[in-house]
């Protein structure tokens, strides 16, 4: 890209960040976690078909993301160097960013079920401690939201007892990011993700409520996940 064209993409960029209701937008998603359009309507104080526009202007300059999932579409930042570059102009705007606080009941939030696999504060710190430990890697297959297993993942989920081939028999897709609806930040979906609860319920690493979707990580289940995957809860 030459200087001019680079010039003319710049501008692009900083026009589509500087209308206020899309910079209201970009800045409720760089906290990391996802937002519908319904809500980053809500956010921006604009009508949903407005948001809609807005939203289209932000993804043609990929400054956002969209992940649909079942009948919503999740909209977060594109990357780190979005994010980078809201901080930036935070700091010389020189005004704080509000916290995302949600509002979902703390034992749903903690954790939870989420169809067959863990969801809630819990299902996503596994899902980034697996990846922080080099155990999953965007699939060739499936798109951006898919995962592969390196070959440390491999004999890791395997030394918990996970029947990788079986799982990878299954009619369903073996490995996902899903967007958590109390955290709106990825947990792991698909057959490895149910793989992974199974053994966590299996080991009474976990617990089910019989009345509802909550489950409670038990003393043994935080001493084996802080043993098996560095991770404190």
């Amino acid at each position: 890209m030459n200087v001019e064209h680079h010039d003319v993409a710049a501008a692009g960029i900083a026009a589509a960040i500087g209308e206020p209701a899309r910079a209201r937008m970009l800045y409720c998603l760089s906290d990391g976690r996802a937002r519908t359009g319904t809500e980053l309507a809500i956010v921006a104080d604009v009508t949903p078909s407005t948001a809609s526009v807005h939203l289209q202007r932000l993804l043609t300059q990929r400054l956002v993301k969209v992940l649909a999932q079942g009948k919503h579409r999740y909209y977060s930042l594109e990357g780190a160097s979005v994010a980078a570059a809201l901080e930036s102009l935070s700091v010389l705007a020189g005004r704080p960013r509000d916290i995302f606080v949600p509002n979902t009941p703390h034992r749903l939030r903690a954790a939870r079920t989420c169809y067959d696999h863990i969801a809630g504060t819990v299902g996503v710190s596994l899902h980034d401690r697996f990846k922080a430990l080099g155990w999953l890697s965007s699939g060739a297959k499936g798109g951006e939201k898919a995962y592969e297993l390196t070959l440390g993942g491999t004999n890791a989920f395997e030394s918990l007892g996970i029947d990788l081939q079986e799982i990878r028999r299954l009619r369903r897709r073996f490995a996902y990011a899903c967007v958590d609806w109390s955290e709106r930040r990825p947990h792991l979906g698909g057959a490895l993700g149910a793989a992974v609860l199974n053994i966590a319920l299996k080991r009474k690493w976990l617990v089910q409520d019989l009345d509802s979707r909550a489950l409670s990580v038990t003393s043994f289940g935080r001493r084996e996940m802080l043993h098996r995957f560095g991770l404190q809860l």
